[in-house]
């Protein structure tokens, strides 16, 4: 039986027109499998850096390759090196399509990669500022753009050991060469922003950029703290998104809330996107997280915008209207059913 069964409409010829030639692009690659030296394939990828939000992020980075700010990047939100690498990984950019992509890349791991693989959030760059999500955004966007460089090994091996403990001291102990630290704080997706305990979001974050790590490359290390994070995520119901809260009450309502793009906020729609991509897509514990987001579509076959960052002001552009069907919200969706 066909994965497009599931839909209420023909959301794939949708995806498939030539308005948006970015979305275009990703559902040629993604929904419609077709190989990376296909005709029809290249030209689409091409056509989507030249025009839309690939070609306006890109006109807007400085030539030495960051935005807004020189240094690591994380700040101003969401406009500097960090979110704009980000976005265009989410966007389809490719290293190899376009050299600005990987003048960008390289200068994020010169100036926001620390020795010991961690990404930091600090306009000082110091290694105490990182945090599971900004570690698993930026190393799955990394590999996403195709900048698979060798210095990503050891951010891949930092970012295992803070999931399963492995070699890391306790953060008072100072003087050990490799520590936990105040918002990486402990084993499981501990962060110190959600009062100690296992943060879902990072953990999303961080088990999508696992999802990208070529499994040949799998050390134990790594395939232990993947089997780690699924159990978590999987410690309840993931269409629930009853995760530990630094406050002990309900789950965030942006967990409910499908949108474009996904920074570290993150929804349910991710958490099923990092489980497909690390093989658990016909796992019986993710049945309701699947259904839930079949059951979100329209009579169309479409899902709606339900979460952005527009209304913040920050943000290169806007992707569509809140409550509007959307077309970067459905790719996702399309995606996840597809694995499924």
């Amino acid at each position: 039986m066909s994965w497009q069964t599931q839909l209420r409409g023909d959301s794939v010829s949708w995806l498939l027109e030539s308005d948006s030639p970015g979305v275009r692009y990703l559902a040629l690659r993604d929904l419609l499998d077709l190989p990376a030296d296909d005709s029809v394939l290249k030209s689409a990828r091409k056509k989507a850096h030249k025009e839309g939000p690939i070609a306006v992020i890109l006109s807007n980075m400085e030539k030495a390759g960051y935005w807004v700010k020189a240094g690591p990047g994380y700040n101003p939100k969401y406009r500097s090196t960090v979110w704009s690498i980000i976005l265009l990984a989410q966007l389809g950019a490719s290293a190899s399509e376009d050299k600005r992509v990987e003048q960008a890349c390289k200068y994020l791991l010169e100036h926001a990669l620390a020795e010991g693989g961690q990404f930091a959030t600090s306009s000082s760059g110091a290694p105490s500022s990182t945090v599971d999500c900004l570690q698993g955004n930026l190393c799955w966007s990394l590999m996403e753009l195709g900048y698979d460089h060798p210095r990503l090994r050891t951010a891949y091996d930092w970012m295992a050991r803070t999931v399963t403990g492995d070699g890391i001291a306790p953060m008072t102990d100072k003087d050990a060469p490799v520590r936990y630290y105040a918002y990486k704080c402990g084993s499981s997706f501990a962060c110190g922003v959600n009062g100690g305990l296992p943060c879902a979001w990072g953990g999303c974050k961080v088990m999508m950029a696992f999802g990208k790590w070529p499994v040949k490359r799998r050390s134990p290390l790594i395939k232990k703290a993947i089997k780690q994070g699924a159990d978590f995520l999987f410690s309840v119901d993931p269409s629930t998104a009853e995760y530990p809260t630094r406050t002990g009450g309900k789950p965030n309502r942006s967990w409910w809330k499908f949108g474009f793009p996904v920074f570290y906020v993150t929804d349910i729609l991710q958490i099923a996107e990092a489980l497909v991509s690390l093989g658990y897509a016909g796992d019986k514990r993710l049945g309701n997280t699947i259904k839930f987001i079949r059951e979100k579509q329209d009579e169309n076959g479409r899902w709606a915008m339900e979460y952005d960052y527009r209304d913040r002001g920050r943000t290169w552009m806007s992707f569509g209207e809140k409550k509007q069907q959307n077309k970067w919200v459905t790719l996702r969706a399309l995606r996840v059913l597809k694995a499924a």
